[in-house]
């Protein structure tokens, strides 16, 4: 697994690790988790995206 240095504020970093050990992950695990929802909810946000504009172009057609 690569690894990755990020930078964030110490005050943010404190209130990941309370939900981390609030939840017995690791500190990685939840970071990990959070960017595999974020790709996720763009991805949707994308074929929404899509889906709403083909509509549009649909009705132009008619």
């Amino acid at each position: 697994m690569a690894r990755v240095l990020i930078s964030m504020p110490e005050e943010f970093l404190s209130k990941i690790d309370q939900v981390a050990d609030g939840e017995n992950r690791s500190r990685s695990e939840l970071i990990r988790e959070a960017l595999r929802t974020y790709i996720y909810k763009q991805k949707v946000r994308e074929s929404t995206t899509a889906q709403h504009s083909a509509e549009i172009l649909e009705d132009l057609l008619e």
